[in-house]
């Protein structure tokens, strides 16, 4: 594991608006690249792509079903598709096409959820992709990827064109703090240590990778030594990162924007329960669908903050044997 972090957390770009500029790059390199969109192009930002490439780029309307059905034709006549949608279009809408002409099969084919999570705001919960993780991780076959900020989504999309079938990646809606350094690479199946620490872990991926910086600051300051091990990775995930983690510091807090079951937490504690068990804490959406509203204050009212992190951080210390 390496300690990547820059010395201050700028505002960055959208991770979706990253994927966008990523896309189009890898356009210019790959030209047996394709893109499918479903009427969402401006929003999901391959129309950068689309405006680059445009006998590359097919919009069947809106219609998933039909996006993955046409998606998994291209690649089986051996194109690398990338599709993107909002999240839980993709993923919620046309799990079945996925399953069966997708994972199946494993074809070539790069989904990019965009507009995920409560951060999505004021579109509300129907537009909210909160149970994206577990149906992405639920289909054999298919990696899973939540990049933190615009330089780590850049790298993510470059590693996930090197991989011959299906990845899913997680993208958001509004501009993120950066917590990598620029020129940062991503592997599959590693975790990334942001900042080291001795008495828990804070393991996190998306947005709250940034919250769980800002919360060990908080914890510093009140004489506890937080660990931040950003799970960009989901599946394959890092279990020895996780396991070393456990033994070193003894606790860890798992922090995502997600619905608790199926997520982050869930793989972290399916990990470290077969690894090497320690006492967890969750920051997560628990069994709740979110409403409609500003970014800020849905993450405020649903506990998906450095201050509820660094709250489960103080409780699951007190839990570790002495």
């Amino acid at each position: 594991m390496e300690v990547i972090a820059p010395a201050a957390r700028p505002l960055g770009k959208s991770t979706r608006e990253a994927f966008g500029e990523a896309l189009r790059d890898l356009g210019y390199a790959r030209p047996d690249v394709v893109v499918v969109d479903a009427d969402l192009n401006t929003s999901t930002r391959t129309q950068l792509f689309a405006v680059a490439f445009p006998d590359r780029f097919y919009n069947v309307g809106i219609a998933e079903s039909n996006l993955v059905g046409v998606a998994s034709g291209l690649a089986a006549c051996g194109k690398q598709v990338w599709i993107a949608s909002f999240g839980v279009f993709l993923l919620a809408n046309a799990f079945d096409q996925l399953r069966m002409s997708v994972a199946l099969p494993r074809l070539n084919v790069k989904l990019v959820g965009t507009h995920t999570g409560i951060t999505v705001g004021e579109d509300g919960p129907s537009q909210m992709a909160v149970e994206d993780m577990a149906l992405a991780c639920a289909l054999a076959g298919v990696r899973v990827f939540v990049p933190a900020d615009e330089v780590e989504t850049r790298a993510m999309v470059q590693a996930a064109a090197e991989i011959d079938g299906p990845v899913y990646i997680r993208c958001g809606r509004p501009p993120v703090p950066v917590v990598h350094e620029s020129g940062c690479v991503f592997r599959p199946g590693r975790a990334t240590v942001l900042r080291e620490g001795s008495d828990l872990t804070l393991a996190a991926n998306g947005i709250m990778v940034a919250a769980s910086l800002d919360a060990a600051e908080e914890l510093a300051r009140q004489g506890l030594s937080a660990r931040v091990l950003n799970l960009s990775s989901v599946k394959p995930i890092d279990e020895d990162a996780l396991e070393q983690a456990a033994r070193e510091t003894g606790a860890l807090v798992v922090a995502e924007e997600h619905l608790a079951h199926g997520g982050l937490g869930s793989i972290v504690a399916r990990v470290l329960s077969a690894r090497y068990p320690v006492p967890l804490g969750f920051v997560n959406l628990g069994d709740t669908y979110a409403e409609s509203g500003e970014p800020r204050a849905l993450v405020e009212r649903y506990g998906l903050t450095a201050g509820a992190i660094a709250q489960a951080a103080r409780a699951v210390v007190l839990r570790k044997p002495t």
